[in-house]
């Protein structure tokens, strides 16, 4: 029996179609009495379906880490695949990828990658900025931009290799997924786990923002150490879909993306037919406007570690292979203190995106849409305006208003692609920002 292409969603859920939590122990159908109870594997499923588990995790991971969701599907997914053809994703690159005539030592900044009139999804539009690690050992990172403007039709997604984070700029986006729908839109973000097939619609045209594609242990909740139990991303505010399903007789196409390859097959249906699940290894999203920062209240400027919304540790205890960090709107309070990021060379890579609004550190050419790169040891800091502005300003209370910028941080140094360093709107001019840095050093005012 063939249905229509919209989703099914349990009647009853319809009205509140996320369930709140972060990590959670989830459970959600989409038709009564579709989930088992009891057991996860019965000799006979309700609904003539399937049983089959999703892992995150290996088997034997430790309890607090071991994620895994067990999935009622119309279909196993062995149906979902067939016979792989290899196909070209140009724009779309994976660590290691080191160009010879592309220097990645250096300060970079872009201009927003202008949108296209060529129809794009969310997948082919995908134009990598920067990669690091390495994809086949499942370390590091690449940091994308996307550009949409059409809604993938009977074509489906999954990545092998990575977790998704994305971040909207412009437009909105709906995520069709195994496991129910999920509706972004600029100032939330969505994160994909590894291995979930989906679909992605552009609800509002043309769409473009920014995409932290995770090889490496996935995204969690920073641990708040002396800030103790609330503020930053609190658990309650990430939302995971309901149960919601197609059972559509249809021809469609299936690309999976697997050791920085791309292949390619078709099959009969939708493979979008969960009917039932429970787990705790799904999608979600969250609302960047409920990050609730915490700072300084007398005197200093804190680490920009403070303002965390998510991590993905590395093997090196307080090392992330990537921190997910946000910088919006916020009271500044602290006295005699130099408000704005001070100038430093960190150990870490900073890839940083302009959601909208002005950035403190750079109130001039540091556009909506627009990117920075900073690389591993290499110094950057506020211009020489935003540090002057800062040195003498009257010390009271201000509300650092209309901003909200985000970075991609990680312990690997991010070399840039052949689209980043010769096609996108890379800022020839940047470094100059800091050539006008006067000399302020005055030793004879000590004797006066």
């Amino acid at each position: 029996m063939t249905h229509s292409d919209r989703m099914t969603i349990a009647p009853s859920l319809q009205k509140e179609s996320y369930q709140p939590g972060f990590g959670n122990d989830f459970e959600t159908e989409a038709l009564p009495d579709a989930l088992p109870q009891g057991r996860n594997s019965p000799q006979k499923c309700a609904y003539g379906l399937y049983a089959e588990q999703l892992s995150g995790t290996p088997f034997t991971a430790p309890r607090g880490k071991n994620e895994r969701t067990w999935c009622y599907r119309i279909r196993p997914s062995v149906k979902h695949v067939g016979r792989f053809t290899r196909v070209a994703m140009p724009y779309w690159k994976s660590a290691p990828n080191v160009i010879d005539d592309v220097l990645s030592l250096g300060q970079y900044r872009w201009d927003p990658v202008p949108h296209s009139d060529e129809p794009l999804t969310f997948i082919s539009g995908m134009r990598t900025i920067s990669t690091a690690g390495d994809v086949n050992t499942q370390e590091g990172m690449a940091s994308h931009v996307y550009l949409a403007n059409t809604s993938m039709q009977h074509d489906y997604f999954y990545s092998a290799d990575s977790e998704l984070l994305v971040v909207p700029q412009d437009g909105r986006l709906r995520f069709v997924t195994e496991l129910g729908i999920i509706d972004i839109e600029p100032q939330q973000i969505a994160i994909i786990p590894r291995g979930l097939v989906y679909r992605v619609e552009v609800t509002e045209g043309p769409a473009r923002g920014f995409v932290c594609e995770n090889y490496g242990q996935k995204f969690d909740l920073p641990n708040r150490g002396p800030i103790g139990a609330n503020c930053l991303a609190n658990a309650r505010d990430f939302k995971t879909p309901v149960a919601a399903f197609e059972d559509l007789d249809i021809e469609s196409t299936v690309t999976i993306k697997w050791c920085g390859q791309f292949h390619q097959c078709v099959i009969d249906h939708s493979p979008l037919d969960v009917v039932a699940w429970h787990g705790n290894y799904a999608p979600c999203k969250y609302d960047l406007r409920t990050f609730s920062p915490v700072g300084a209240v007398l005197f200093d400027h804190p680490d920009p570690s403070i303002f965390t919304v998510l991590t993905a540790p590395s093997a090196v205890e307080g090392t992330a292979n990537i921190d997910f960090v946000l910088f919006r709107d916020r009271w500044m309070v602290a006295e005699n203190t130099f408000r704005p990021p001070w100038y430093h060379k960190n150990i870490m890579s900073e890839l940083m995106g302009n959601i909208f609004g002005i950035y403190d550190a750079k109130p001039e050419g540091f556009i909506p849409g627009g990117m920075s790169l900073h690389n591993m040891m290499l110094p950057h800091g506020p211009d020489k305006d935003a540090f002057e502005k800062a040195s003498n300003e009257e010390m009271k209370p201000q509300f650092l208003a209309n901003t909200m910028s985000f970075m991609f941080e990680t312990r690997f140094p991010q070399h840039l692609t052949e689209f980043a360093a010769h096609e996108a709107p890379l800022q020839d001019n940047y470094s100059d920002c800091w050539s006008n840095l006067v000399k302020h050093f005055a030793p004879a005012e000590a004797d006066k």
